[in-house]
C-alpha cells in the first residue's frame, strides 16, 4: 500500500470499530481469541506498523533503554554494549546508543533525546558534565527512570553505578612496576575531575609513599586517550635532566604512543624501560612486545549494569535500593614490563 495502514483502515476491512482492533493489537482480555487472530492476521497483510512511541505513551513502558558512552570506538566501551545488550534483549528490551565524544553539550542532548524517546531507563558512563548542569541527571532521576552509572560516574544519591576498582588497580601497577626495579615511574592521567582519573592518581600516588618513592611533579602528565598524546607525552619526559625509567598510562593508546617514541630513541623496553597501560584493548596482547595492561571485564560489566537496571525496572514498587557494585581489576603482566619473571 502507498499509504501507511492504520488501525481504521483494518476496522473499514473487517467492519469492525476501531476501538475493537486497537485493543485486539493490544491483547486485551476482553477481545476473544477468534477476533484477535483475524485482526493480528489482516494488519499483517496490510503491513500494518504499531507506532511504538503512541504505545509507549499508553503503557508507560517502551522496552526501550538508553545507553550513554563517550565513544564506541573502543574495545572497552564496545564489550560494555555488546554485555548491556545480552543482558538485556532476552528480556525483550532493545538498546539506543548514543555518543557524547566527550562533550558536554553532546550530553545533554543525548538525555534529552532519551528522555523524549519515552525509554525505560539509561545506563551511561559520563564525560565531564559540569556540576552546574546536574540538573539534567535530576529530571532523569525526578520522572522515576532508572539511571544506572557506568565504568565513569558521579557520587548522586538515587543513581547505581557499576565501576571497578580504579585505586587498587593504580596502586597494584605501581606496585609492579616498583617490583621490577623502577624507581622513576612517570604517569599519564586523564582528567582528574572524573572520579575514576582521580582514584587513579590517587592509587598511583599512595603506592609510591609506601615504597618511599618522592613524587615527582615532573612526571604527571595529563593527556587524552590517543596514539599522538602518548608519542608528545614521552618526548617531554626523555626530554627532563633525570628522565623516568617507567611510564604507567591511564590508556593504552597513549602507552601505545610511549613506546613508539622511545624505539625511536633507541631504548629498549623492558630492559631500560617499562610500560603500563590501561584498558586492555585488543592490539595490546598482538603487538611483537605485547604491552602490559589493566583489564576492566567491560562484558562483565555490561551484564551486571543491566541486571541492575532489571533489578530496579522489576522492584519499582519495592523500598528503593541503589547498588553500588564494584568489580576487581585484574593486571595483565606482558612483555612491556616484565624485567624479572
Amino acid at each position: 500500500m502507498s499509504e501507511k495502514t492504520t488501525i481504521y483502515d483494518i476496522a473499514k476491512e473487517l467492519n469492525i470499530t476501531a476501538a475493537t482492533v486497537s485493543r485486539a493489537l493490544n491483547n486485551n482480555p476482553k477481545i476473544s481469541q477468534s477476533t484477535r487472530k483475524l485482526v493480528l492476521e489482516t494488519a499483517n497483510r496490510m503491513n500494518y506498523k504499531q507506532n511504538r512511541l503512541a504505545l509507549a505513551l499508553r503503557s508507560g513502558r517502551s522496552n526501550n533503554v538508553g545507553v550513554i558512552v563517550p565513544r564506541i570506538n573502543t574495545n572497552f566501551f564496545a564489550s560494555v554494549i555488546r554485555g548491556i545488550e545480552e543482558g538485556l534483549h532476552p528480556e525483550g528490551y532493545q538498546v539506543i546508543i548514543c555518543q557524547t565524544h566527550e562533550e558536554e553539550n553532546r550530553e545533554i542532548e543525548n538525555i534529552n533525546t532519551l528522555l523524549n524517546a519515552q525509554v525505560d531507563g539509561i545506563l551511561m558512563s559520563i564525560s565531564n558534565l559540569s556540576e552546574e548542569n546536574n540538573h539534567y541527571i535530576e529530571r532523569v532521576i525526578q520522572k522515576k527512570i532508572p539511571l544506572i552509572f557506568f565504568d565513569r560516574k558521579k557520587e548522586i544519591n538515587n543513581v547505581s553505578s557499576v565501576t571497578i576498582d580504579d585505586y587498587q588497580a593504580s596502586y597494584q601497577t605501581t606496585e609492579h612496576l616498583i617490583a621490577q626495579g623502577c624507581d622513576k615511574i612517570a604517569y599519564f592521567s586523564g582528567d582528574r575531575s572524573l572520579e575514576i582519573y582521580e582514584e587513579r592518581y590517587r592509587g598511583y600516588e599512595q603506592a609510591l609513599l609506601d615504597n618511599n618513592i618522592a613524587i615527582n611533579p615532573d612526571y604527571i602528565i595529563n593527556i587524552k586517550s590517543n596514539v599522538q598524546e602518548g608519542q608528545e607525552a614521552a618526548e617531554k619526559l626523555l626530554a627532563l635532566a633525570t628522565p623516568p625509567n617507567a611510564i604507567f598510562s591511564t590508556s593504552d593508546f597513549a602507552a601505545l604512543g610511549a613506546i613508539q617514541k622511545l624505539k625511536e630513541h633507541g631504548i629498549k623496553i623492558p630492559e631500560d624501560f617499562c610500560v603500563f597501560g590501561f584498558g586492555n584493548e585488543p592490539f595490546t596482547k598482538f603487538m611483537e612486545l605485547s604491552i602490559s595492561t589493566v583489564d576492566q571485564s567491560p562484558l562483565e560489566m555490561g551484564k551486571v549494569a543491566a541486571q541492575v537496571f532489571l533489578d530496579k525496572i522489576n522492584n519499582r514498587d519495592k523500598k528503593k535500593t541503589e547498588s553500588q557494585v564494584v568489580l576487581m581489576p585484574k593486571l595483565l603482566i606482558r612483555q612491556s614490563s616484565t624485567r624479572i619473571a
